[in-house]
């Protein structure tokens, strides 16, 4: 029996966590969820899988879930110091790091000190601050495993032990990241200006959060899903090509030297990739139906184009300036793509916001966390007043 601590437990992955969780009883448990704001969802869960904690970001949605399960023997707590708890806990087996955004960075590095299974879907940690996330998880020996569909297929693909380790003697030529182009993909350049929040999240295969939806539709997520493959697979962005798969059934793969192309297949479904994390190296029933290549009528592949998806190139950018830029690009794109959310600049005015602050940015030491800490708080303090400026 594994004990799970669910980070992030009503957003997309922590609810098809907690799917592949209720199929299989007799495997897992579940010790802690923890959520943002969510309070009234966050109570039906604590009744279903009756954690012993529930952690809430802030006092107040602590105070209303306490209330609302009075009756359960679930313990209330809140806040970062909640979080990096029941992350550490030395009751729990495997750590399922699924918060979005930077707020995530902190409550999984505490896992990873903890020498926990982490199952990381949160791109932020290893954007923000890769090269000491991956030296702590070396140092305490923790396990480190990839939930991104596209980076548990780059594993899954990959010969076994090539998480931090390169593909050198591997004989891998290159690695191949997938993405679906989001819903713009086929959209008039001229229209762009245009967008709505609601036509940004409105993905065409996959159904996830308002944020990662937006990155999606600026392919944002592939850049920083870029910079997490050279941290996960230790290789340099050179040997990360990405191409678009509109159907978003291979979800990457790893091109070798003889010749060969190894893909993993599947339907769009996160609970693969999870169920795969959870319970590495046996497979187990994920409840997705399996890929039915009957009905797959054809496979189409495309170069991304900079000029639709300018995100690309600056994230390839952060990584080559290296230090804190990463940081930086982060910090600005989660500002970015809230304050387009909140309807204050346009869809076309991210990558621009992001540049700007990258530009007026100097490149610092990504050394110690304090640093890393110091210039994303910069960046956002940045970002924030050119938004007000543009208002």
């Amino acid at each position: 029996m594994k004990r799970l601590t669910i980070l992030g437990a009503t957003g997309s992955i922590g609810q098809s966590t907690l799917d592949i969780v209720a199929l299989h009883p007799d495997r897992y448990r579940i010790y802690a969820l923890t959520a943002n704001a969510s309070d009234r969802e966050m109570e039906r869960l604590c009744r279903r899988f009756n954690p012993a904690f529930a952690v809430m970001r802030n006092d107040d949605s602590a105070h209303k879930l306490q209330q609302a399960i009075a009756d359960l023997s679930t313990e209330v707590l809140s806040g970062e110091a909640g979080l990096t708890a029941v992350a550490a806990a030395a009751e729990v087996d495997i750590v399922v790091a699924a918060i979005v955004g930077s707020v995530g960075l902190m409550p999984t590095l505490a896992a990873v000190r903890a020498g926990k299974r982490v199952l990381l879907a949160n791109k932020e940690s290893l954007v923000m601050a890769g090269a000491l996330f991956m030296d702590e998880v070396r140092r305490h020996n923790a396990e480190l495993l990839p939930v991104d569909s596209e980076h548990n297929a780059i594993f899954q693909c990959l010969p076994a032990g090539s998480i931090g380790s390169g593909i050198a003697g591997k004989g891998v030529r290159k690695i191949v990241l997938t993405g679906s182009g989001g819903p713009f993909r086929d959209l008039d350049l001229e229209a762009f200006d245009d967008v709505t929040p609601e036509q940004a999240c409105a993905h065409p295969n996959w159904d996830m959060g308002p944020k990662i939806s937006v990155d999606s539709a600026t392919m944002m997520n592939k850049g920083l899903e870029l910079i997490e493959a050279c941290w996960l697979f230790d290789v340099d962005h050179h040997d990360v090509e990405i191409l678009l798969h509109r159907q978003s059934i291979i979800h990457s793969m790893v091109s070798y030297n003889d010749g060969s192309v190894i893909a993993q297949l599947g339907n769009p479904d996160m609970r693969t990739p999870i169920a795969n994390a959870l319970a590495w190296p046996e497979r187990i029933e994920s409840g997705v139906e399996p890929l039915n290549l009957l009905q797959v009528s054809q496979l189409d592949f495309t170069l991304a184009d900079d000029l639709r998806y300018p995100c690309l190139a600056l994230a390839r950018q952060a990584w080559q300036q290296g230090g804190d830029s990463m940081a930086v690009l982060n910090a600005a794109n989660e500002v970015a793509v809230a304050n387009f959310l909140d309807r204050k600049i346009r869809f076309t005015e991210i990558p621009g916001l992001i540049n700007e602050v990258m530009e007026r940015t100097s490149t610092g030491s990504a050394a110690d966390l304090a640093a890393i800490l110091d210039a994303d708080a910069s960046a956002r303090r940045l970002a924030s007043e050119l938004v007000k400026a543009r208002v």
